[in-house]
């Protein structure tokens, strides 16, 4: 074991959702604290993280590392790579390098809580030191609650509470340089761990839809700024057009930090026209709210918030989740959703409602079946927002929708996708049919579909299950629940 001189001993940077160089406080006190510093990365298999990366966050994470390594060496450093349970990786690597100290932006995920109150053991007893710095979430949990000290449960509440706080900090520039090790230190090569699969191949084209690495985080929130910000308000709802951000991927990463969003978007629009700023900052405040969820609750991604849901007469249809995952369920605005989603690795935020509500209401399946495809098939795969939007869906969260509050997949196309450009845009099977029947095809007059070239049955489903039927059956479950 090599043993370093005490005015050459390292820190240790562990990068974890933190992927970034700008306003990312543990690395910038990482390099004032005058040691040579290591930057790390560690993947944990599933066999010990619960919730290891899905598919598609696996593909990101890869070009996301390469990207924070190109980085890392225009300062002069590298980006090593280690495979393991955290816990026992840093503990070798503080015995290699006899690090002084281990730096770090905590998590909100049970998980990272349980690795980091084990790992400040381990370094206690090795004389290492622990620092810990928020710099994921512009309020940071237990600096927001109630008069009472108790976390809230209710967003609009929460909200107002968050923007009595603000402006929050202006971010921290990226460091200027940052030393490293002159001695070699092994590193497993990004190639080795194989993110990037094959079979089934989730990845084509998607280089073309996204640029991963922070580099691309702060030019998709520059395009956003320019193209949709001032009317993100109006428009947000709309998957026919290009009005959201498309930043929450970036944001899961910490390529980008919420603050940075903040003070650049203020920054970079004119004062006058900042009204359209408002509904986005909301939506980031949303996430801070599911992050102190988590915080606060760590089932949330496993079982109901409102414990009567335990109770509720699920249905165990594997048939019917098999279909929707694959956009077949007949109703052309949660398919349009679905193939969206294996395409790009992503779908429009409204759209998601709208395929989550099917899956839980029409079809009485669990929201853990609904959230667990997500999990695997998002490239923004948060738990936070993952666990409490469908909670949230399927009525059984905080601040949830009522149960009964169940979307109707007709008029929800009609209202938001009103010429069908979206839906013709992932169910080409109806690219030629007109407007008036193109959220509802089955209405069609058959003259009508024979022109337009779709054969419904053959070239395109039947509804999986009646809107009405469904509606009623999901509405007796539900009052069976509350008998």
């Amino acid at each position: 074991m090599t043993r370093y001189r005490e005015s050459v001993r390292p820190v240790i940077h562990w990068f974890r959702k933190d992927l970034r160089l700008t306003d990312n406080p543990a690395l910038s006190s990482a390099a004032e604290s005058g040691h040579p510093v290591l930057a790390v990365y560690i993947l944990e298999d599933g066999d010990s993280d619960p919730w290891a990366p899905g598919g598609a966050s696996k593909w990101w994470l890869h070009h996301s590392l390469k990207a924070l390594d190109q980085s890392l060496k225009t300062l002069g450093n590298r980006l090593i790579l280690r495979r393991g349970r955290p816990q026992e990786v840093l503990r070798e690597l503080v015995a290699e390098t006899s690090a002084a100290a281990v730096y770090c932006t905590p998590l909100t995920e049970p998980h990272a809580i349980k690795v980091d109150s084990e790992l400040k053991h381990i370094l206690n007893e090795l004389g290492t030191g622990f620092r810990a710095l928020d710099g994921n979430l512009i309020f940071p949990p237990e600096s927001i609650t109630t008069k009472n000290g108790e976390p809230y449960k209710v967003f609009t509440p929460f909200y107002k509470a968050c923007l009595k706080t603000f402006p929050p900090s202006a971010p921290l520039p990226a460091p200027k340089k940052l030393p490293c090790m002159k001695e070699p230190i092994r590193s497993d090569s990004l190639n080795q761990w194989k993110l990037v699969s094959k079979k089934p191949d989730w990845s084509a084209g998607w280089l073309d839809m996204w640029t991963p690495g922070e580099t691309g985080a702060l030019g998709r929130l520059d395009s956003f700024l320019e193209q949709s910000a001032t009317v993100y308000g109006t428009q947000r709802d709309r998957p026919d057009i290009l009005g959201t951000s498309k930043l929450s991927p970036h944001l899961h990463f910490g390529e980008i930090s919420p603050r940075t969003c903040w003070h650049h978007s203020l920054a970079r629009v004119k004062p006058e026209l900042q009204d359209g700023l408002k509904s986005f900052f909301r939506q980031i405040v949303w996430r801070e709210f599911s992050h102190h969820l988590l915080y606060y609750w760590p089932n949330f991604p496993e079982e109901p918030f409102r414990q009567e849901f335990r109770r509720f007469p699920w249905i165990r249809d594997e048939k019917a989740l098999h279909q929707w995952q694959l956009g077949l369920t007949g109703y052309p605005i949660v398919d349009a959703g679905m193939r969206e989603l294996w395409a790009t690795g992503w779908m429009h935020n409204r759209v998601r409602m709208v395929a989550a509500s099917f899956l839980v209401k029409h079809l009485l399946i669990p929201w853990q079946d609904g959230a667990a495809w997500f999990w695997d098939t998002l490239v923004d795969a948060d738990l936070a927002n993952n666990s409490v939007s469908w909670q949230w869906v399927a009525g059984c969260g905080v601040d949830a929708a009522p149960f009964f509050r169940i979307f109707n997949p007709i008029l929800q196309g009609q209202r938001f996708d009103p010429n069908g450009t979206y839906v013709r845009h992932w169910v080409p099977e109806f690219a030629n049919l007109p407007n008036k029947y193109i959220h509802e095809p089955w209405v069609a007059p058959e003259h009508i579909l024979e022109d337009s070239g779709v054969s419904l049955g053959s070239d395109y489903p039947f509804p999986i299950a009646n809107h009405m039927a469904a509606r009623n059956r999901s509405l007796a479950a539900f009052k069976q629940l509350r008998n």
